[in-house]
């Protein structure tokens, strides 16, 4: 019996880490693709932050953010401290999506989710 549990238990843990890395890596992808685009100075990133308001400077900002989170998700002891910074930059995206540029919130509402998930499981490690 306690052989039984051990292994389920052991396969349940498994999983779980599975599924926290697959969250992990391509939520880094996504945020690195975005910090990049914002970084390089991609003419859809540059009209958007024009209409956000706040001066290219926060475009900048946003995507050192993103890419220095991005780094921060792939290694495990930093990885709550990336979902973090990128759980609190995904609300305000949702935010500028629903009151400022327009366009579906669906990919920040799905960043939410995974970097919330992410902080939450690591912080329990």
């Amino acid at each position: 019996m306690t052989t039984v549990t051990l292994t389920r238990t052991s396969v349940k843990r498994r999983a779980l880490t599975v599924l926290l890395w697959t969250l992990q890596l391509a939520s880094a992808a996504l945020f690195l693709f975005s910090g990049t685009l914002k970084l390089s100075g991609a003419p859809m990133m540059v009209q958007m932050f024009g209409a956000v308001g706040l001066g290219q400077w926060f475009r900048y900002f946003t995507g050192g953010l993103e890419v220095i989170s991005a780094v921060l998700l792939c290694v495990p002891s930093l990885a709550l401290f990336g979902a973090l910074a990128m759980a609190v930059t995904m609300v305000g995206a949702i935010l500028t999506h629903l009151f400022i540029v327009g366009g579906s919130p669906a990919v920040p509402i799905a960043l939410l989710a995974a970097t919330t998930t992410i902080a939450w499981l690591r912080s329990r490690d």
